[in-house]
C-alpha cells in the first residue's frame, strides 16, 4: 500500500451463537489487526444466557447487533451487512483468527481486479499445519466441498495452495465481498440457514459474470466446526439434513434448464441411495422377490443419518415454490453457461462418499442420465445484421456470415437479418429474417448477441429487459464518417439531423456493449477516443485491463483460407470487348460517394494512349441491399466514361452484383486491383475490404494514399501507392502494375504471406476467444460500486478549504469576484435546504 493512499472501509461481520469465548478471542484479534479502516460488527443470533454481556464486557468497542431470533449463519451475516458502512464486507467465523495482512491483501486484490466480486481467504487449522480451505469444488449433484480439506498442508501440492486462482466460491468462514454486489444479489440465501450458503453465493456471482478469487496471502486459522460442536452432536443427523437439502436447493436455483432437466432427477435418486447407504439400511426388506414370509407390520428402525436424507428431500419439496421464484431471477440474470463454470467445479463427477452401494448407484445414474455430457452444452450465439443475406452479399452481410460460420464450430449460432431481402445460400448454422417484433425470441434464446449497424435501435429490450445479456458491437464501419460524404446532396438541415441520428446509434452501442470489434489499428485509436469522450473508458474499465484489448479488439475483414479456384465464367467471358491478352484493372466492389472513380477513369484515358490493351472493369454498380441509397457518383463515373469514349472499349461497368461465391472467377481474370478515394476523414479510418480480395487472388494493388491499407501496401511492397486525385501518378502506377512483369511477380510472391494474416480464422481470433469465455464489461457488472469514496470535509478541514477558496477568488477578481462567488454559494445552499424541507 502506497504511503498516504486511502483504503476502503472494510466491515468485518462475526456471527455468535452460544460461543462467547471463541467470539471474544476472534474480536480481540480483529481489534489488533493491521488494517487501518476496519469496522467490526458482531451479530448475536439470540444466544440467550450471558453471551451478549460477556462480549460487551470483553470487547466494549465492537458494534454489537442483537438478533431477536436465531436466523442461522446466513441470516446473521445478512443482518450484520445491513448494519455495515464499509464498501467491502468480510465474513469471519467466530472460531477463526486472522493472520497479519488478512484484510489488506484481499482489499488489494479487489482494487486491482474490478471484475473480482469476492476474495476467498486461505484457511488453515488452528495450528497452521492442516488444510481447511485452499480450493473449491462442486459435484454434479450440488454438493460444494473444500478440496484438500483435512489434509496436512505438507501433503498438498504447493501449486494448489500457494498460487492465486479463480474459484467457484469462497468459504463463509473467511471471505470478502464487495458490499454493492452482496446487496445486488440479496446477500446469502437465508433459507439455507447454514451450510452451502457460501457455495450458492459464489455460484450466483459467477453466473452473473463476476469472479471469485482465491488469494493465499489473505490467511486465517480456523477451529473447524467449533461452533457446531457446541450446539449439536455428530450423530443427530441435523447437519446431514442441512447439507442434503441445501445441495438440492442450490442445484435447483443455479443450473440451466437443459442441465437441470437431467441432473435433478438423478440427484434426487442419488440422495435416497446416499441416505440408505449411509445408514446401512437394507433396501430390499420390503421386496417380495426376496421371499414371502409372515407379514410384518411393526416399525422399522431407521438410523438418523438415513432419515436426514429422506427428510431433506421432503423439505426441499416444501421450499420449491419460493425456490422457483429465486430460480427465475437467477436464470434471467445469468450471463455464463454451465459449461463456462465447468473448470471451476474441478471434478464434477466426484462421487464424494466412499460407500460401496452408493458408488454403484452413482455410476448407474451418471451413465443412465448422461451426466458426463451435461456440462458440455454449446453456447448460444446470435449474430444480427441489417444487410441483405442472399447469394449477392455486400460487406456487412459477408462479415456477419463468416462470423457465424467460424463461431458455429464451437457454438450454436443463429444468424438473423432484419433486412427484408433474405434468401440465404446453404449454411452449417441457422439463418433467418426477422422484423423488429420477431427479434425478441432469438434475443431471449441467446447467451451472446453480436450486432452491426443500426440493429441495437431495433432491439430496445437489450437496453431494458435483457440489459444483462452480453453484447458484442461490431464497429468496423464508422457510419457517421461515411455519412459526412454520402449526405452532401441532402438539404443542410436534414444532413445535420441524419448525422446526429447516426452518431446517437453509435453512442448507444458504445454505451451498451461488453466487447467491441474494429477493423484496424487506426480505427482502434479512433474508437478509444470515442469511448473516452463518452466517459466509458472509466477507471474501473482501465483497472480491469489497462491495455483495453479485452474491451476493444482489432478484427479486420477477412478472406477465405483456401486459394481461389475457378468455378465458372469470369469477366473475360461475360463482358464483350475484353480479350484473353488484354491487361485488366479490376475495381472489385461498389461505387460510393467517398471513392474517387473519376480520377481513375481519367487515368485510363491517359494510359490507353500508350497501352491500347488496357481495360478497367467495375465489378458491381448496383448494391444488392435495396435499402442502400443510390449515389450519384456511379452515374457521374459512367457519364465521364461515355464522354471520353471509353465505355465498352476500355472501361466496362457490370450493372449487377457478382455473387459472393463467384467473385473469384472475376478476380482470376484480372491483372491488378485498384481502389481510389479522396483525401478526407472517412479515408483515414476506412477499411477497404476489396483490397483483401486482391490479396486473396494475388493481384498487385494500386491504391490512393491515406488509409490503413495504403500503409500495408507500402510497407509490404504489394503494389503502388499514389497521391489522391493525381491522374498522371495513377496512370503510371497502373502501367507499372500491369506491364512490369518482374515488379508484378514480386508483389504476388509477397502477398501469399500477408494474405494468411487476413484469413477469416485469423481475423476472427479475438471474437472466437471472447466467445469462449464471455463476460460483461467490468463497468457493467451488477453492483459494481466504488470501493473508496471521498469523505465530506468537516470542522477544521472545511474551514481551511473555505479560506483557500477566499484567497483564490480575491486573486482572480478581487472583492467583486468574492461577493459574486459567495452569493452564488448562499443561493445554492438555500435551494438545497428548501428542497429538503
Amino acid at each position: 500500500m502506497a504511503q498516504g493512499e486511502t483504503q476502503p472501509v472494510v466491515s468485518v461481520i462475526v456471527v455468535n451463537y452460544r460461543g462467547a469465548a471463541d467470539t471474544v478471542t476472534c474480536l480481540r484479534a480483529l481489534a489488533e489487526h493491521d488494517y487501518p479502516n476496519l469496522e467490526v460488527i458482531c451479530v448475536d443470533n439470540a444466544s440467550g444466557g450471558e453471551d451478549v454481556a460477556e462480549i460487551k464486557a470483553a470487547v466494549p468497542g465492537v458494534k454489537l447487533v442483537e438478533s431477536p431470533v436465531n436466523s442461522g449463519f446466513a441470516g446473521g451475516c445478512n443482518l450484520g451487512a445491513k448494519h455495515a458502512t464499509g464498501t467491502v464486507l468480510a465474513f469471519l467465523n467466530n472460531d477463526a483468527r486472522p493472520a497479519p495482512g488478512w484484510v489488506g491483501t484481499a482489499v488489494a486484490e479487489l482494487r486491482a481486479q474490478p471484475t473480482v466480486a469476492a476474495v476467498a481467504s486461505k484457511v488453515l487449522d488452528w495450528d497452521g499445519t492442516g488444510t481447511d480451505f485452499v480450493d473449491a469444488g462442486l459435484t454434479w449433484f450440488g454438493m460444494g466441498y473444500k478440496r484438500h480439506a483435512g489434509s496436512p498442508l505438507a501433503d498438498v501440492p504447493a501449486a494448489e495452495h500457494e498460487i492465486a486462482k479463480d474459484v467457484l466460491f469462497a468459504t463463509g468462514s473467511a471471505m470478502f465481498v464487495r458490499a454493492g454486489v452482496f446487496a445486488e444479489l440479496g446477500g446469502f440465501d437465508e433459507r439455507f440457514f447454514m451450510f452451502y450458503e457460501d457455495v450458492d453465493l459464489g455460484w450466483r456471482l459467477n453466473l452473473r459474470g463476476w469472479r471469485v478469487r482465491y488469494v493465499p496471502e489473505s490467511l486465517t486459522y480456523h477451529k473447524h466446526h467449533a461452533t457446531m460442536s457446541t450446539v449439536d452432536a455428530p450423530d443427530s443427523g441435523r447437519e446431514t439434513f442441512l447439507l442434503e437439502r441445501n445441495a438440492l436447493a442450490s442445484l435447483y436455483k443455479n443450473l440451466s434448464d437443459e442441465t437441470l432437466a437431467r441432473a435433478l432427477p438423478a440427484a434426487l435418486a442419488l440422495a435416497v441411495r446416499r441416505a440408505t447407504a449411509r445408514g446401512d439400511l437394507d433396501a430390499t426388506q420390503l421386496d417380495l422377490a426376496q421371499g414371502v414370509g409372515p407379514a410384518e407390520t411393526g416399525p422399522v428402525e431407521v438410523p438418523r443419518t438415513t432419515l436426514a436424507g429422506v427428510l431433506a428431500i421432503d423439505q426441499f419439496v416444501e421450499l420449491l415454490p419460493s425456490l422457483a421464484e429465486s430460480r427465475a431471477a437467477e436464470q434471467a440474470a445469468r450471463v455464463r453457461t454451465d459449461a463456462d463454470l465447468l473448470p471451476l467445479l474441478r471434478k464434477a463427477l466426484e462421487p464424494a462418499y466412499p460407500l460401496p452401494r452408493y458408488l454403484a448407484a452413482h455410476d448407474i445414474l451418471v451413465e443412465t442420465f448422461g451426466i458426463d455430457a451435461l456440462f458440455g452444452q454449446r453456447r448460444k450465439v446470435l449474430v444480427i445484421t441489417g444487410d441483405a443475406i442472399t447469394e449477392r452479399m455486400a460487406g456487412p452481410a459477408i462479415r456477419a456470415w463468416n462470423m457465424s460460420a467460424t463461431l458455429s464450430a464451437e457454438h450454436d449460432v443463429h444468424l438473423v437479418t432484419v433486412n427484408p431481402l433474405a434468401d440465404p445460400p446453404p449454411a452449417p448454422f441457422r439463418v433467418s429474417a426477422a422484423t423488429r417484433r420477431d427479434l425478441e425470441t432469438p434475443i431471449a434464446w441467446a447467451d451472446i448477441i453480436v450486432l452491426q449497424g443500426h440493429v441495437l435501435e431495433l432491439a430496445p429490450s437489450l437496453k431494458k429487459q435483457y440489459a444483462h445479456k452480453i453484447v458484442v458491437a461490431d464497429l468496423y464501419d464508422p457510419m457517421h464518417l461515411e455519412l459526412l460524404e454520402q449526405g452532401k446532396g441532402v438539404p443542410d438541415d436534414k444532413r445535420a439531423l441524419d448525422l446526429i441520428g447516426v452518431t446517437k446509434v453509435l453512442d448507444a452501442q458504445l454505451e451498451r456493449g461488453d466487447f467491441f470489434l474494429c477493423a484496424s489499428e487506426r480505427q482502434r485509436h479512433f474508437w478509444l477516443g470515442h469511448l473516452a469522450a463518452m466517459g466509458r473508458l472509466s477507471p474501473r474499465l482501465y483497472d480491469a485491463d489497462p491495455t483495453t484489448q479485452s474491451l476493444l479488439s482489432i478484427v479486420p475483414f477477412g478472406l477465405s483460407p483456401n486459394a481461389p479456384v475457378r468455378t465458372g465464367p469470369g469477366l473475360r467471358s461475360t463482358l464483350d470487348g475484353i480479350g484473353e491478352t488484354d491487361h485488366v484493372v479490376l475495381w472489385a466492389g461498389g461505387v460510393y460517394s467517398w471513392f474517387d472513380p473519376l480520377t481513375l477513369v481519367r487515368a485510363i484515358e491517359r494510359l490507353r494512349q500508350r497501352r491500347g490493351d488496357v481495360r478497367l472493369v467495375f465489378l458491381g454498380m448496383k448494391h444488392p441491399n435495396p435499402e442502400v441509397t443510390e449515389m450519384d457518383i456511379g452515374a457521374r463515373t459512367m457519364l465521364l466514361s461515355d464522354t471520353l469514349g471509353l465505355t465498352g472499349k476500355h472501361v466496362f461497368f457490370n450493372q449487377h452484383w457478382v455473387p459472393y461465391e463467384e467473385r473469384q472467377n472475376w478476380l482470376l481474370d484480372a491483372n491488378c486491383g485498384v481502389t481510389t478515394h479522396y483525401e478526407h476523414v472517412e479515408t483515414t479510418f476506412a477499411f477497404r475490404t476489396r483490397v483483401l480480395d486482391y490479396l486473396w487472388a494475388g493481384l498487385p494493388i494500386v491504391t490512393t494514399d491515406g488509409d490503413s491499407f495504403a500503409d500495408l501496401v507500402r510497407e509490404e511492397r504489394l503494389g503502388v501507392v499514389v497521391p489522391a486525385e493525381d491522374v498522371d501518378a495513377l496512370a503510371d502506377a497502373l502501367e507499372k502494375a500491369l506491364y512490369d512483369e518482374e515488379f508484378a511477380a514480386g508483389c504476388v510472391e509477397r502477398m501469399a504471406a500477408v494474405a494468411q494474416r487476413y484469413t477469416w480464422p485469423e481475423a476472427l481470433k479475438p471474437l472466437v476467444e471472447f466467445c469462449r469465455n464471455p463476460r460483461p464489461a467490468a463497468d457493467r457488472l451488477p453492483g459494481s460500486d466504488d470501493l473508496v469514496v471521498t469523505a465530506p470535509a468537516r470542522g477544521k478541514e472545511m474551514l481551511r478549504r473555505d479560506v483557500d477558496l477566499i484567497r483564490e477568488y480575491l486573486a482572480d477578481g478581487g472583492p467583486k469576484e468574492l461577493v459574486r462567488r459567495v452569493g452564488g454559494r448562499v443561493v445554492k445552499v438555500a435551494k438545497q435546504r428548501l428542497g429538503r424541507g
